[in-house]
């Protein structure tokens, strides 16, 4: 059964320097050492979670996907992680997947973060993005989507040689996640897992922002009955693992639980 290698980058972020943060991040992506399939950065990793896109965002033709662009190609990996962006006026909290070759695939977020005023500055998306790498399928969202159940819920998928599949089989989570609410983070993580039967990975900064709101990062990754395989505390960290498809395959069939979910559709 194929393997997937994934690295977590865990960054103290310096407040809206783009330059200083990605500097930053490729050193720390060019000195890997492990061959890493996909790297994840956090939610505006050029930035951090700033209020400001006016003055902030970028074309998607601007420096910081140009730079994922090169990075990708450089090391032949794929890199996800989220940035400010602008288009025709508008605003957008955006995943990007940036594969080796140039092309990406897109997801805005879904669920802005109104204690914060994200819903007044950005724009929501209302399409998901599963991504498709080695035979395994990955669900992309971004922070606050974490809230949600119904929106990462999984649901059948089709037939393939007779048995019925899932939609997909990892969900990756970029966040700007606060200190102060770490539980609910840690909790909501291990919850998506074991009701998706599914792989989580939930990447997040350290450090102080620019608003005085602290971040203990407590990035983790998580199997599907919910056994945390990483968890990194308080400081940066950059951590690679190799998730195990037999192992997916072993928790979902020993434990179908997914064959009495609920049916329903989402409403844009």
């Amino acid at each position: 059964m194929s393997a997937l290698t994934v690295t977590t980058i865990q960054p103290d972020l310096v407040w809206e320097d783009k330059t200083a943060n990605l500097q930053r991040l490729e050193k720390q992506i060019l000195s890997l050492r492990d061959p890493a399939e996909v790297v994840v950065l956090p939610e505006m990793f050029s930035t951090g979670f700033s209020m400001r896109p006016a003055a902030l965002a970028e074309p998607m033709d601007g420096p910081t996907v140009n730079w994922m662009r090169e990075i990708a190609a450089r090391r032949k990996i794929i890199l996800t992680g989220s940035v400010i962006i602008g288009e025709e006026g508008r605003y957008y909290n955006r995943l990007i997947w940036m594969l080796p070759t140039g092309e990406y695939g897109c997801y805005d977020k879904r669920h802005r973060f109104a204690f914060a005023g994200e819903d007044k500055e950005y724009t929501a998306g209302n399409k998901r993005l599963i991504a498709s790498v080695k035979g395994w399928r990955i669900l992309l969202l971004v922070c606050y989507d974490l809230r949600f159940p119904v929106w990462s819920r999984q649901t059948p998928a089709g037939e393939v040689a007779g048995e019925e599949t899932l939609e997909y089989d990892c969900i990756i989570y970029v966040a700007n996640w606060p200190e102060r609410r770490s539980l609910a983070w840690k909790t909501l993580l291990s919850a998506r897992a074991i009701e998706n039967q599914a792989f989580v990975i939930g990447v997040n900064r350290v450090g102080m922002d620019g608003n005085n709101i602290n971040h203990s990062g407590d990035s983790m990754i998580i199997d599907p009955l919910g056994e945390i395989l990483y968890h990194g505390v308080g400081k940066e960290e950059v951590y690679t693992h190799t998730l195990q498809k037999d192992r997916l395959t072993e928790v979902r069939q020993r434990f179908p639980f997914w064959r009495d979910a609920d049916h329903f559709s989402i409403e844009p």
